[in-house]
């Protein structure tokens, strides 16, 4: 019953730092730039198979490094000549145009790589589990965990110290005081985009490494990230971050003792939270933090 419980805890760490990555990024776009980006998974889906593509040529480190980059690159195209265009409407034109794009993306990666599920291709010596007791300790999912706390703190340390993570910061407390003081706001959003879009390539590969490609995959992330925004508080990175953490263990946990509930828990954990704190365990209004 323990290594049961373990194997869970373990999952749920995984599967919460897919969250984390995938809701870090949705929550910068959306605290910036007030998009709610319904192509945010297809963009995890677009970097796990630009991974699998440059795989053969410049090996999976490589490709860990570059496919992040080149989905990022991608992202800032939509940006500038599709999303930009409804910066300052109503957020449901926004909301409806990435919901089509991620139609549109899924087609795409669909035409191109077909339906079926693909494998990306990891380093034999990450492969192997560090012992026969806790087979379900790989060295490619400590891995994943160790390259989730380095992009989160990387991210952190972003906009807390560099020039272009104090824009951002103070232009989601009020981008027009922001604008009145010569920065680019244009800019800004675009390369707040790209950040965005850039975690969620990172989680693609990291994915695909992990359970493999498919057209859908990103579908299956998107509601619990925009869950962790919402239990962890929108507006708070950090609350993102913790969110993202609690519905993963929680939804792991729940598989042991009750399965069928495994899903829904996630949702009672953010009925919860909305009532009693309805800003989320550590939002604060128009705040990253």
């Amino acid at each position: 019953m323990l290594q049961l419980v373990l194997f869970n805890v373990f999952n749920g760490l995984i599967i919460g730092a897919f969250y984390v990555l995938m809701a870090l990024g949705l929550a910068m776009i959306l605290n910036l730039s007030n998009v709610i980006n319904f192509a945010h998974g297809n963009f995890l889906a677009l970097g796990g198979y630009i991974a699998f593509v440059l795989t053969p040529y410049i090996g999976f480190w490589g490709a860990l490094l570059v496919s992040p980059l080149l989905t990022a690159v991608l992202g800032l195209l939509l940006e500038r000549f599709l999303v930009r265009k409804l910066y300052g409407r109503d957020p449901v034109y926004s909301l409806l145009l990435t919901f089509g794009l991620a139609f549109i993306i899924q087609d795409v990666c669909r035409y191109i790589w077909g339906p079926n599920g693909l494998p990306v291709s990891v380093p034999p010596s990450l492969a192997t589990p560090l012992s026969n007791e806790l087979f379900f300790v790989t060295g490619y999912r400590l891995f994943m965990v160790a390259v989730v706390i380095v992009a989160v703190i990387a991210l952190f340390l972003f906009l807390r110290y560099s020039r272009m993570g104090m824009r951002i910061r103070a232009g989601t407390l009020d981008l027009e005081t922001v604008a009145a003081l010569g920065i680019n706001v244009r800019l800004l959003r675009s390369l707040n985009f790209a950040v965005g879009i850039f975690l969620a390539g990172l989680a693609g590969v990291l994915a695909g490494g992990q359970i493999g490609l498919n057209p859908n995959m990103g579908d299956d992330l998107l509601m619990p990230s925009f869950i962790a925004i919402i239990v962890g508080g929108v507006g708070s990175l950090t609350g993102t971050l913790v969110g993202g953490l609690l519905i993963g263990v929680a939804g792991a946990l729940t598989t042991v003792f009750y399965p069928s509930a495994s899903e829904a828990v996630i949702y009672i954990i953010m009925m919860l939270v909305l009532l009693i704190r309805p800003r989320g365990l550590m939002g604060e209004e128009g705040m990253l933090t």
